[in-house]
């Protein structure tokens, strides 16, 4: 593989943990989100990573072993809404309680999603990494031929 192409994948990494990171933002601030346009509480989101594949190769023309060598960096394969339901809290004096004084609240941890954001922020910064060691190859190549 090319340094070039090296630097796509790290490209395409960073595209993806930059939308990873602004979903766990998004739940962390919509973590006391009791009403939502579509009603109800605000649900927790996920990013659901996937190989990317060389432009015109098939999903199903992939080696039948755990590593997928045909795959060329990251993508966001989609953003799927948590299934897990929300916490009821007795609260009767809240604008959202029921009859019974209860509020249905996102079934969000804030330590969790704050560790996902710290994942996402430290495989971010590596892909940097990566990128600025293949610049100086690139850079070191280069002089070597002038």
């Amino acid at each position: 593989m090319n340094l070039f192409g090296v630097m796509t994948i790290s490209g395409t990494a960073l595209l993806a943990e930059r939308q990873r990171a602004e979903i766990v933002a998004s739940n962390l601030a919509n973590a006391e989100t009791t009403r939502t346009p579509e009603g109800g509480p605000y649900q927790r989101e996920h990013v659901v990573f996937a190989a990317r594949r060389p432009f015109g190769m098939p999903f199903g023309q992939q080696l039948a072993t755990m590593v997928d060598f045909t795959a060329r960096g990251v993508q966001v394969d989609g953003v799927i809404t948590d299934s897990t339901p929300p916490v009821r809290r007795f609260e009767p004096g809240h604008p959202d309680a029921d009859a019974q004084g209860y509020v249905l609240s996102p079934a969000i941890n804030p330590i969790e999603e704050a560790v996902n954001l710290m994942g996402a922020a430290r495989a971010y910064q590596a892909n940097v990494s990566a990128v600025q060691a293949t610049k100086a190859m690139i850079s070191s190549a280069l002089e070597i031929l002038a």
